[in-house]
């Protein structure tokens, strides 16, 4: 077949013929009549199919036979043909809108339902990988609106000294934060802490927190829960958007906030503690 061949049977086939179909319509449009040889010859298809290609047309009304001592095949004429294909494809698409509106009011039911329905734990979300903690973190942090509170202790995800973004917060946001007195054992960490406080973060030392936590505007909590029987380095961190609980949680947090030391106050008893060791 030329291009212009291969272009018509393209888009017979595209209004629902055969590859085979197409040809064999188009051979039997370049004669008056043709018996069923002949057309296969013409088309360029197996003879043991052109048979039943034949008949597939007659039935579609794309082609009639004519008995005699051979049977004979005839067109039917193209702008007939043509519409009947199109009519088959508006009669096809009228069905599947049909269906489609039926579908639709099958599942709308269904779907009302499924708006109403809400998981009673969606506020919660679990974490357990460290990268994913690191992350989350840094998405809440970005996210702050007014304040922040931190109870900070061992082992730290990202150090005072390191925690860029952590200052950047703090010299935008109001912050609290606790830290444990272990802080003061590695002088770096101890300056980091410091760069917080010149920048404005309200810092306190205590001798021990429960667990690690973080408040956001009274909104959003992140904590930590360790195992409480396998003893290890990995860490449960769950973040839970539920305003009654972070306020309530905030209230502890400033209680154990208020019971804190200054830097200055828990710099002087660390170093004081220190020096007596050294002492004796």
């Amino acid at each position: 077949m030329n291009r212009v061949e291969d272009q018509l049977v393209g888009t017979l086939s595209d209004l629902g013929l055969t590859n085979y179909e197409a040809r064999v319509y188009l051979a039997l449009t370049r004669r008056g009549s043709s018996t069923a040889a002949e057309t296969a010859r013409v088309a360029g298809i197996p003879r043991q199919r052109i048979y039943d290609v034949l008949a597939s047309l007659v039935t579609r009304g794309l082609a009639s036979s004519r008995p005699g001592q051979v049977t004979k095949y005839v067109a039917t004429p193209p702008s007939e043909a043509v519409e009947r294909l199109v009519s088959d494809h508006r009669q096809r698409l009228e069905q599947l809108e049909r269906e489609s509106r039926m579908l639709a009011e099958s599942l709308k039911p269904a779907f009302d339902a499924g708006q109403e329905h809400t998981d009673p734990l969606e506020y919660i979300e679990v974490l357990r990988d460290r990268r994913a903690i690191n992350q989350r973190f840094g998405e809440l942090q970005a996210g702050i609106e007014h304040e922040i509170l931190v109870f900070t202790k061992p082992p730290y995800a990202t150090p005072p000294e390191e925690n860029v973004e952590g200052l950047e917060v703090t010299q935008s946001h109001d912050v609290y934060a606790v830290y444990e007195l272990s802080i003061f054992d590695d002088p770096v960490n101890v300056e980091g802490v410091r760069r917080f406080v010149e920048a404005g973060e309200q810092a306190r030392f205590v001798e021990e927190l429960p667990l690690k936590l973080v408040i956001i505007d009274e909104r959003i909590v992140l904590f930590g829960m360790e195992d409480p029987v396998a003893a290890g380095p990995d860490l449960t961190m769950l973040v839970v958007e539920h305003p009654a609980l972070a306020k309530v949680l905030r209230i502890a947090f400033m209680y154990v906030w208020g019971e804190g030391m200054t830097f200055d106050e828990a710099y002087a008893t660390m170093t004081a503690g220190e020096a007596r060791i050294a002492s004796g």
